[in-house]
């Protein structure tokens, strides 16, 4: 058989491929004694830590806001504004390549602990920034230092977390298990957002205008306790089983590629436009925020405003999790991605209109169902297409490569889409142009969901795993090594 014919273009509808029945002798996962409970938690455990992502890469927006208000010139104005917000995208990279490569050589478990020390041990550095002798530079180069380690240690929750997440599903009942991984991903991702936006809120009223400098720190303080909750959880966990009975000692870089290399360019891609869209788009939301409410405005409010826009996440998340069970991943992704591109449209062709006081309402809704669909999905979706479009013996690095360039994208187009208002050559056209830009990669994205990616079924892990083991056996690997 040829690496042609083995390479998966779709997966069966329902129940296992002939590869699955016995062909190494494995029962299948939910058969194993463990009990509800037991099957349950580690994907609770390995997931959850994504809530740090959404609440660490949200409130530092705020954290921006607050120290605009209290260093006009020194902060406003310098390079150090724009550099702590960024910087964790790089650092998130850098712990995606690293520890999507000690997922697979080495431990998911212990990747995941160190990670999550990370993110606990720098987050309360963040919240403690000092400058030597009270310099306020100092304090900046401080916190912009300690943002890039944060940032590897949210690059860590996505080849180790996500990966061990969805291995572990394959344990739970069949039907189930798309919406549970993703309730623990990309889910707690958008929480994490939306709680990044309301606790700033609540301390902002709590301290008042006068003590915002107690506030900063004590909204960045307030991102340990979320990994910190998950010590003893990911401490007790073992191994899932499904790496246990995949693992690989020595990896076939040349055969990994030839096997993998078109479908993870197809993933990567998918995932970059999803980022470039999500994350640049935050952007636009102090425009209509400018409208709302006057210059003077207490910044609780401001934070207010933000929750609710944040708020929109929640229910394109939840209902792109059970579609994702009822009608699969790649349907619901390219779906819900070619109606964001509609509704994208829509808000470039209504912008002059939109954008003004009189509809603001309107624009508030058309531009919350826009980021809604958005999570519904692709935000929902492209993570379990990557966790469940490779074999688990290279998932973690396979994993971080598309996650990797997804962030890129965020980089990306949080450069490009300003570059294009500030270039536009009016003010309607500057409101337009991005949402045009969106919409067009919306629906070239799910274009590339449709028709280039395999179905996705409930078995698809174990179905791929043995397809892999199928093609490096052709190719004269030693398959009896995987698992030992």
């Amino acid at each position: 058989m040829t690496s042609k014919e083995i390479e998966p273009q779709a997966y069966p509808e329902k129940g296992p491929g002939p590869l699955e029945e016995g062909a190494y002798d494995l029962p299948p996962l939910e058969d194993t004694t463990k009990g509800r409970w037991e099957r349950s938690w580690p994907t609770i455990a390995c997931g959850a830590g994504l809530f740090s992502d959404g609440y660490l890469n949200g409130v530092i927006g705020q954290v921006n806001t607050i120290l605009d208000f209290l260093y006009p010139t020194v902060y406003a104005n310098s390079t150090a504004s724009q550099n702590v917000s960024s910087i964790a995208f790089v650092g998130t990279v850098v712990g995606m390549l690293i520890f999507g490569y000690t997922s697979d050589h080495w431990s998911r478990k212990w990747s995941l602990m160190i990670s999550t020390i990370i993110l606990f041990v720098f987050a309360a550095l963040c919240a403690g920034s000092y400058g030597y002798h009270d310099s306020t530079y100092g304090m900046f180069a401080a916190l912009t230092a300690y943002r890039f380690f944060i940032g590897i240690g949210i690059g860590g929750e996505y080849p180790a977390g996500s990966v061990a997440c969805a291995e572990n599903t394959g344990e739970l009942k069949e039907g189930h298990r798309n919406r549970w991984f993703i309730m623990f991903t990309n889910f707690q991702i958008d929480f994490g957002f939306v709680v990044s936006a309301l606790v700033p809120m609540i301390v902002c009223l709590i301290c008042t205008q006068d003590h915002l400098r107690a506030a900063w720190r004590i909204c960045l303080g307030l991102g340990i306790i979320p990994p910190l909750s998950l010590v003893y959880l990911r401490y007790k966990m073992k191994e899932p089983e499904e790496f246990n009975r995949q693992r690989m000692r020595v990896f076939p870089l040349r055969l990994i590629f030839k096997f993998y290399w078109k479908r993870l360019f197809i993933v990567s891609l998918i995932w970059f436009i999803y980022d470039f869209s999500s994350y640049s788009f935050g952007l636009y939301s102090s425009k209509f925020l400018a409208l709302i409410l006057p210059a003077d405005a207490p910044l609780w409010k401001t934070f207010g405003w933000t929750t609710l826009i944040y708020l929109f996440y929640i229910p394109g998340s939840s209902l792109g999790a059970f579609c994702s069970d009822w009608i699969g991943p790649r349907q619901t992704l390219a779906i819900g991605v070619a109606l964001q591109g509609v509704v994208g449209f829509i808000m470039s062709g209504c912008y002059e209109w939109l954008a003004t006081t009189e509809y603001m309402g309107a624009f508030i809704v058309v531009y919350g169902v826009f980021l809604a669909l958005g999570e519904f999905g692709p935000g929902d979706n492209i993570g379990l297409v990557a966790a469940k479009t490779s074999a688990t013996a290279i998932r973690g690095q396979y994993y971080s490569y598309a996650a990797a360039i997804g962030k890129i994208g965020a980089f990306v187009g949080t450069y490009v889409l300003p570059i294009a208002a500030d270039n536009a050559p009016n003010k309607v056209r500057a409101g337009q142009d991005p949402f045009f830009i969106s919409s067009s990669l919306c629906i070239f994205s799910a274009f590339l969901a449709w028709f280039l990616l395999p179905h996705i079924n409930q078995d698809t892990i174990t179905h791929e795993d043995d397809r892999f083991r199928e093609f490096l056996a052709s190719e004269g690997y030693d398959t009896s090594t995987l698992g030992n």
